[in-house]
């Protein structure tokens, strides 16, 4: 009986697993299903109140000294290179589009869409995705990449944007407080391999946690209303920020005068999601100015519907790229090969010389 219960409870939580971006969407719904219709359930006090009431400021600082850890410094030839290049893309074009949606059109927003939502929607990607279709359609230095563009992980790109534009006031103290459980992780991670294995299911064991306090500060009917602008900014995503990453990553192969059919753009279009991550930056923007606060709600609605369209659209968009990078010639295994040549023809003279 025990067995067939313990299956049925995998079983189940297997089913929601297939809902892109579940493991922060659930919580966020059931948040904000408790704060819209029950939001008394959480004034018990004690531990439940400061975990799923108060819990916000807590989990994100220990969600970033996660997420810090698995930051790699050792992160070295194509694959970092490779990785720089999709990371200038994003993040170029996300802060591109949403610093001229804040100075050029009229009121800051466009279709109810504010610079808040679109910079941390478009600079933030979805590492699992972006794995899984790299793994799919293309080699082991789109793999690798991963752990590059985790860089982008987090608040602080849109955090730096808007406050460098003028857009966001972060008080020095605030701000360093922000930064510092991020950095301590990141020497922690690159000081001892064992930490860094030991925290590397932090980031996803806090993801629910950190789901359920960042909705519970939505009302319900703010996720209907701002439903369908996620969806037109996700759509944006995947629509701007892969082929942006796609053209900087052919500019680094044209500037190295790689041959043709090495030009191998799979990993850049696979840069066109919005992280689930990425739901949590509104909250975390509201901790620091409190200006934010008066958006927070909707703009954590419109990146939440952002995040499950650009998880259903985007391994289209990569199948796509292949089919037509295939088409001319280019091949993620030509691209491997060229690599592998060009480390075995350094390792010759290295040889030669020692």
């Amino acid at each position: 009986m025990a067995t067939s219960n313990q299956g049925s409870t995998r079983d189940w939580l297997t089913k929601l697993s297939v809902i892109p971006g579940a493991l922060m969407l659930i919580p966020l719904f059931l948040g904000a299903i408790i704060n819209t219709f029950f939001p008394q359930a959480l004034e018990v006090g004690s531990f439940t109140t400061a975990l799923f009431r108060d819990g916000t400021g807590a989990l994100l600082g220990l969600f970033f000294f996660c997420l810090g850890s698995q930051l790699d410094v050792r992160t070295t030839g194509p694959t970092l290179e490779k990785g720089i290049a999709i990371l200038i893309g994003k993040v170029g074009i996300g802060i591109a589009v949403g610093l001229a949606v804040a100075f050029w059109i009229p009121g800051g927003s466009i279709l109810g869409l504010t610079p808040l939502a679109i910079i941390a929607a478009m600079t933030n990607s979805n590492g699992a995705l972006f794995a899984a279709l790299t793994g799919q359609y293309g080699n082991k230095t789109d793999r690798a990449t991963v752990a590059v563009i985790a860089l982008n992980d987090g608040p602080f790109i849109t955090m730096i944007a808007l406050g460098t534009a003028g857009l966001a006031t972060f008080p020095l103290q605030d701000l360093v407080g922000l930064v510092l459980p991020l950095a301590l992780g990141f020497i922690l991670g690159n000081l001892s391999r064992t930490a860094r294995e030991f925290l590397s299911v932090g980031e996803s064991l806090l993801i629910p946690f950190l789901g359920f306090v960042v909705g519970r500060s939505i009302d319900f009917s703010t996720l209907i209303t701002s439903g369908m602008q996620g969806i037109l900014l996700g759509l944006a995503t995947v629509l701007i920020s892969g082929p942006a990453s796609m053209l900087v990553l052919w500019c680094f192969h044209a500037i190295h005068r790689r041959p043709r059919k090495t030009r191998n753009l799979i990993a850049g279009m696979a840069e066109g999601t919005t992280a689930g991550n990425a739901i949590a930056t509104p909250a975390a923007l509201a901790l620091a100015d409190p200006a934010y606060q008066a958006i927070e709600s909707v703009a954590t609605a419109q990146i939440a519907a952002a995040v499950v369209t650009t998880s259903i659209l985007i391994p289209f968009a990569v199948a796509l790229v292949a089919k037509w990078q295939a088409r001319r010639g280019v091949s993620p295994e030509w691209e491997l090969e060229y690599y592998e040549r060009l480390s075995k023809k350094n390792q010759i003279p290295e040889a030669m010389s020692s």
